[in-house]
């Protein structure tokens, strides 16, 4: 029996959930040449338009080191108050537009800091800026809850500063901490005592592994620093040398038996080379051998995309049903850095329901 594609309207519409979400990679390039000119920084156009399409074709290089060097144009407009509120805020609408029903949305606020800003007033500004949000998509009768995570660069020394933000403002929004940055060559290990902190503290942690590095960043992220979800993960297929006959390798074994998360985010993987196509993508694959697998945009304007248009590709090009993109809108709410029973009420009342489509 032929099973009917999934049109563009009715995957807008499909309650999602997405964990792996920066919040320097998502902003409307319109709002980006706004604030670039109040800054006096110079972009490559000020036509929002021909703006994205340079983001996006910056970043199709396959290199991740000029894949985040694009940030450089976004974090110059997030150096003041007034920047970050604005670009908190219609974070939140732009989810809720795309049918984002809860988010997860990570940053640095130790990149943020050039304005003069302190530590806690970036943080305040950017839940501040999250929580008009969140009200005005409530109003509009698209209610979306989004949950902040606090990144510690791991190119730098600011991990347990950062760190001991997250525990600061974890009654404020706050819901977890990462570690971000270039991957290769710098360790998570080297960053142990936050990680150890974090643990002591009860603050649940992702960390970037398995994208520019391989099954040894994978390993280190989870039986050294403790991480309970682990950002792309794509390589974990290291540790499955045939993925059609499904023999696990011990790593890979671990990771799917304790239902560790993988934040998956394939537009973006392609772009820096962590995989040849959507229908090559690993996250099918994994997904058939039962990994708890989720589909993220990573970086909304850098890579050119949403959580719908992320949908859209892995069901034409991966041959991907409505089950799927339920099992995938299900295991994210499970595995989001939540109370468990704020988890079972937002998948039994909001994302099972909206999965109930006519016809299906």
């Amino acid at each position: 029996m032929t099973v009917p594609r999934i049109d563009t309207d009715t995957l807008r519409r499909l309650p999602k959930a997405v964990l792996h979400d920066h919040l320097d990679g998502g902003l409307r390039p319109a709002t980006l040449v706004e604030l670039a000119e109040e800054a006096g920084h110079t972009l490559p156009t000020t036509d929002p338009d021909a703006l994205a399409a340079w983001f996006y074709d910056a970043a199709n290089s396959g290199d991740l080191v000029r894949y985040i060097a694009t940030f450089d144009h976004t974090l110059a407009v997030l150096q003041t108050r007034e920047g970050l509120l604005r670009t908190a805020e219609e974070y939140v609408l732009d989810l809720a537009a795309d049918g984002v029903v809860y988010g997860e949305v990570r940053y640095a606020p130790e990149l943020m800091l050039k304005g003069g800003l302190t530590l806690p007033e970036v943080v305040e500004s950017v839940q501040e800026g999250l929580a008009a949000g969140m009200a005005k998509a409530a109003a509009a009768g698209t209610p979306v809850r989004v949950g902040t995570l606090l990144c510690g660069m791991r190119m730098f020394d600011r991990t347990r500063e950062i760190a001991d933000l997250a525990v600061a403002f974890r009654d404020a929004g706050v819901v977890g901490f990462d570690i971000a940055g270039a991957e290769d060559g710098f360790p998570a290990a080297d960053h142990l005592a936050a990680f150890e902190y974090l643990r002591a503290e009860s603050v649940p942690f992702t960390i970037h592994a398995g994208e520019a590095h391989g099954l040894p960043s994978i390993h280190q992220a989870l039986q050294m620093c403790g991480a309970q979800r682990i950002g792309h993960g794509v390589r974990i297929t290291e540790d499955i040398p045939d993925l059609a006959a499904g023999k696990l390798g011990r790593l890979a074994a671990w990771v799917r038996d304790r239902r560790i998360t993988l934040e998956m985010c394939p537009t973006s993987n392609l772009q820096t080379g962590a995989a040849a196509s959507i229908a090559e993508h690993p996250i099918t694959a994994l997904k058939d051998l039962g990994f708890r697998v989720t589909l993220n945009t990573d970086n909304r304007l850098v890579s050119g995309t949403t959580m719908t248009r992320e949908m859209s590709l892995l069901v034409d090009q991966a041959g991907w049903t409505l089950d799927d993109l339920r099992t995938v809108t299900v295991n994210a709410v499970k595995s989001a850095f939540l109370p468990y029973d704020e988890r079972v009420a937002l998948i039994r009342d909001v994302v099972l329901p909206g999965y109930e489509l006519p016809g299906q």
